[in-house]
C-alpha cells in the first residue's frame, strides 16, 4: 500500500513537473466555417438538394394519386356496393401508409446521404487541424461549436486556428465582411 501511494505521488509529482516545463498552447477551430469555405460543401449541398427534390417529387406523386382516389370515393360514396365501399377504404389506408412510410424512408435516405457525403470531408477537415496543431505547436484545439451549442464562452481570436486550417487544406479563407460598427451621434 505505501508502494502504491509513494508511486502516485511521484507520478503527480513527475506530471506536475513536465507541465510546468512545457507551456500549454490552446486554440479553437470552427470546423462549421472551414466545411463552408472548402470547395466540396457546394458540391454536397447540390447533390442533397437534388436527392431531396427527386424524393419529394415521388412522395408528390403518391399524394396525388391518393388525393385522386380519396376525391373519387367520396364523390361516390352514396352509390358504391359496401364491399366496393370497404375495399377503396382499405386502398386508401394502405396508400396514405405507403405514403407515410416513403416519408419516413425519405428523411432517412437524405440522413445516410448525407453522412455518405460528409464523412470523407470531416475527416479531411480533422485531419488538418491536427497536422496545423502539430505544426504550430497547439497542446490543445477545441471545436467552438458543438451541435449550435458553443463550447467556447470566451477566446482570443489570436487562438483561433480556422484559417490555417484552411491554407493547410489548400483553401484561401474568403474574408468575412464585417458590419462597420455603429457610431452613436451626440
Amino acid at each position: 500500500m505505501r508502494k502504491l501511494v509513494l508511486l502516485l505521488v511521484l507520478g503527480i509529482g513527475f506530471c506536475t513537473a513536465q507541465a510546468q516545463t512545457a507551456p500549454l498552447k490552446v486554440g479553437y477551430a470552427d470546423v462549421d466555417y472551414i466545411f463552408s469555405q472548402l470547395p466540396e460543401s457546394k458540391a454536397i449541398d447540390a447533390e442533397l438538394k437534388s436527392t431531396q427534390a427527386q424524393l419529394k417529387t415521388q412522395i408528390d406523386a403518391k399524394y396525388q394519386d391518393f388525393q385522386k382516389k380519396l376525391a373519387d370515393y367520396q364523390a361516390n360514396l352514396n352509390t358504391m356496393l359496401e364491399a366496393v365501399r370497404a375495399n377503396t377504404e382499405r386502398e386508401l389506408q394502405q396508400m396514405q401508409q405507403n405514403i407515410e412510410k416513403l416519408q419516413t424512408d425519405a428523411q432517412t435516405t437524405i440522413q445516410a446521404k448525407q453522412t455518405q457525403l460528409m464523412d470523407p470531408v470531416y475527416k479531411k477537415v480533422s485531419k488538418g487541424i491536427e497536422e496545423t496543431a502539430k505544426e504550430n505547436g497547439y497542446t490543445f484545439v477545441l471545436s467552438q461549436q458543438i451541435g449550435g451549442l458553443d463550447v467556447i464562452l470566451y477566446a482570443d481570436d489570436k487562438t483561433d486556428i480556422s484559417d490555417l486550417v484552411l491554407k493547410k487544406l489548400g483553401v484561401t479563407p474568403k474574408p468575412v465582411t464585417a458590419t462597420p460598427p455603429v457610431v452613436p451621434k451626440k
